[in-house]
């Protein structure tokens, strides 16, 4: 009897594991059936109707019950006589925001491109686009696309404003550049109009434990500085010639589109502080996205835009990498800056 209800114990483990086992093969199963069917999802948030409602609630608390119904009195007042000025037929100008925080590789692209196509495909004469932009820059390819999806918006005569509430450095001031204005927080970081690249070399290591290493290519510089093979002069200087030739590049992206710029002064590949940046004509004004926001709600309809990307886990382990890379990258940027 004893048997049998230890084997009983035991097949009844035995099937609970099988069927959470199951249950896992399961939902791993479906979630990659619907992410492979639905690949992202585009939100609309009224940022202006965000504001009225707290706004609203505030006064409702802070006033008092006659003080309040009279600024709800007020309220409709207001608002009617601005729909009688502009009349049944005429439209509010909106103002469309995108954020974008970007890491190393600029991944972020992705969903970018799909947030400025939805913005192209309903914009209206009088409508204009506020992109906050954070980012210490990273891959120029990366970069490089970005600023060309802000481009499209130029290209359609729609008004860009870029907001810089922290850093739009190297490849996020690439971005910035290619804005109608540039609004930057006195104390975010501007800047770095320069080109970096390093790399560690283990040849002596590989040589000290007798390992050897093979590399072939075809061309002579398939391959200018290696991780594991012995580096070459002739290496280092076709290396350090394609870092000039992308810094000459970068230097002329700058130029196109801010020309008024003392290149010579500002593509040294430092950086400044918002106030500093003012002064070089780098960004046109010193403000926060909060207040340009804010400003503008008053008279135009402000909407979020924002494109969610559905990721697999694989994705959400190797971006979470590179955002912890571009972390300690940031770090190494601010390495000398004062501490507050």
């Amino acid at each position: 009897m004893e048997f049998l209800y230890e084997y009983g114990l035991f097949l009844a483990k035995a099937i609970t594991i099988v069927v959470a086992i199951a249950a896992v093969v399961i939902i791993v199963l479906a979630s990659a059936v619907k992410q492979k069917a639905d690949k992202g999802e585009l939100r609309l948030t009224n940022l202006s109707e965000d504001l009225k409602s707290l706004k609203h609630d505030l006064k409702e608390e802070l006033l008092s019950k006659k003080q309040f119904k009279v600024y709800e009195k007020a309220l409709k007042a207001e608002e009617k006589a601005k729909e009688k000025a502009q009349g049944e037929s005429a439209a509010v100008p909106r103002v469309f925001v995108v954020d974008f925080k970007g890491s190393i590789d600029a991944g972020e692209v992705a969903s970018l491109r799909e947030e400025i196509s939805a913005i192209l495909a309903i914009a209206e004469a009088g409508d204009e686009v506020i992109v906050n932009v954070e980012s210490g820059g990273g891959m120029v390819h990366g970069y490089g696309l970005a600023s060309s999806q802000l481009d499209r918006l130029r290209n359609a005569n729609i008004p860009l404003t870029i907001c810089v509430d922290k850093v739009a450095a190297s490849g996020g001031y690439m971005m910035a550049c290619v804005a109608n204005k540039i609004y930057a927080a006195p104390f975010a970081i501007v800047g770095s109009i320069g080109v970096v690249a390093q790399i560690p070399n283990f040849n002596r290591l590989l040589k000290k434990h007798d390992i050897d290493y093979e590399q072939h290519t075809a061309g002579d510089f398939k391959r200018t500085l290696t991780v594991f093979g012995e580096n070459t002069d002739e290496g280092r200087e076709k290396f350090q010639q394609e870092l000039e030739e992308t810094h000459v590049l970068f230097k002329a992206f700058i130029a196109k589109y801010r020309p008024e710029l003392d290149i010579a002064k500002v593509a040294t590949g430092e950086h400044w502080y918002g106030q500093q940046a003012l002064e070089l004509g780098l960004i046109d004004g010193l403000s926060t996205s909060d207040d340009i926001v804010m400003n503008l709600a008053k008279d135009k309809t402000v909407i979020k835009v924002r494109y969610q990307l559905k990721k697999k886990l694989a994705d959400k382990i190797a971006h979470g990498a590179s955002l912890c890379i571009n972390a300690v990258f940031n770090r190494m940027a601010e390495k000398n800056q004062p501490m507050s």
